[in-house]
């Protein structure tokens, strides 16, 4: 019997968690492998959904800044569930896991790094020391790969790059409008006032994500152009500030958290992702399974997944003209628009699809070939 302990960070909704989620579940079915989940901060909204499926997952109530019971509670965990292998997302989940490292015999340590952003540096130094602890490094993308060796020092050789995945039939096909949505009831795409071709943000309102400019760009989309966002964060203030400057709080409407992306996706025509940086930007895999055009930053990370012309449109990162125009382009020509999103499905069909990507996972695991699926 295989026993195999995730650890992340937090288990709030967000593309790492949902990465987790998906690969636990898929490992749970495996014969003879057994899995638990395990986050440093309190229970959140991915927890409950990993609970809902049958896999074992624990909160170790860490918070964000580190408590001195969280490094014994996690030892308890690895020590009393006689775990095999340990497999850390994000920097202070690998940190933790390198120090239980110390005191864990016998047991294999890996970690995996999820982003490209530079800041703050000393993130990439604590990474490039407790990266030392671990067998090997998995990375979603040849960028995140790049930002490893430069900032932490990590060999290229000690990583591996497995991308992110999405379990397509789980993402209905959506249908861009033609014309304006019809009004009914407030508070959804489509409804309630909101009028037009429906832009769509998806993820955390963070700093990063430089969903500002993504504001700024919809009056320069058109007048018939509503934005969506879903997704709540630390920036929320600073978008509602935005929104009333520009006098657009009849055209941007805030959904708050949403739970999956797929009903979010539904009511859009096309998703935006304006980040200044991404490790890969899951948000736009899910959108490209869910046919919904695809419009993002030409930054490290996005672009190994978004090839201009081919599966979405690629904008300068902080120019919401062009970031518009790249908008525009999409909404106003059918044959472009169908192209990338045709382009987009063969894209998640031949590299990210759950199919082609959990067999990575298995070898990175050491998993025998053959030994079957559990019922």
């Amino acid at each position: 019997m295989r026993r195999i302990l995730l650890l992340l960070t937090d288990l709030h909704l967000g593309g790492t968690p949902t990465v987790v989620r998906e690969l636990a579940v898929r490992l749970a079915r495996e014969q003879s492998v057994r899995v638990h989940v395990a986050c440093l901060d309190s229970w959140g909204a991915v927890a409950e959904q990993i609970k809902s499926m049958g896999v074992a997952v624990t909160a170790l109530g860490g918070g964000k800044k580190w408590d001195a019971g969280i490094f014994s509670r996690l030892l308890g965990i690895i020590r009393r569930g006689q775990f095999d292998t340990v497999l850390s997302f994000l920097m202070h989940a690998n940190a933790a896991a390198a120090a239980a490292s110390l005191t864990c015999r016998g047991v294999r340590f890996l970690q995996s790094i999820q982003t490209t952003q530079p800041w703050p540096r000393w993130h990439w130094v604590v990474q490039g020391m407790v990266a030392r602890r671990a067998e090997m490094i998995v990375v979603p993308s040849p960028s995140v790969m790049e930002a490893a060796g430069k900032w932490a020092g990590i060999p290229a050789e000690k990583i591996v790059v497995i991308p992110n995945a999405v379990e397509v039939g789980e993402f209905a096909a959506t249908q861009i409008s033609n014309q304006p949505s019809p009004r009914t009831s407030p508070g959804v795409p489509g409804e309630g006032g909101v009028r037009g071709r429906r832009v769509g943000f998806i993820g955390r309102l963070d700093p990063v994500k430089r969903i500002g400019d993504l504001v700024a760009a919809l009056p320069r989309v058109g007048d018939d152009a509503t934005l969506h966002i879903f997704g709540e964060g630390v920036e929320r203030p600073r978008i509602e500030a935005e929104i009333e400057r520009l006098g657009l709080g009849g055209r941007v409407i805030l959904h708050g958290a949403t739970a999956g992306p797929a009903e979010a996706l539904a009511g859009i025509d096309v998703l935006v992702l304006p980040s200044v940086a991404e490790g890969f930007g899951l948000v736009l895999i899910e959108a490209m399974a869910a046919r919904v055009a695809v419009v993002a930053t030409d930054v490290p990370g996005i672009a190994d997944v978004v090839q201009d012309g081919v599966n979405g449109l690629l904008a300068p990162v902080a120019n919401p003209d062009e970031l518009a125009r790249a908008i525009r382009r999409v909404l106003g020509d059918d044959g472009l628009r169908q192209r990338i999103i045709a382009g987009g499905r063969r894209a998640v069909r031949e590299r990210y699809s759950w199919e082609r990507v959990f067999p990575m996972w298995r070898d990175v695991l050491g998993l025998v070939e053959g030994q079957g699926h559990a019922d």
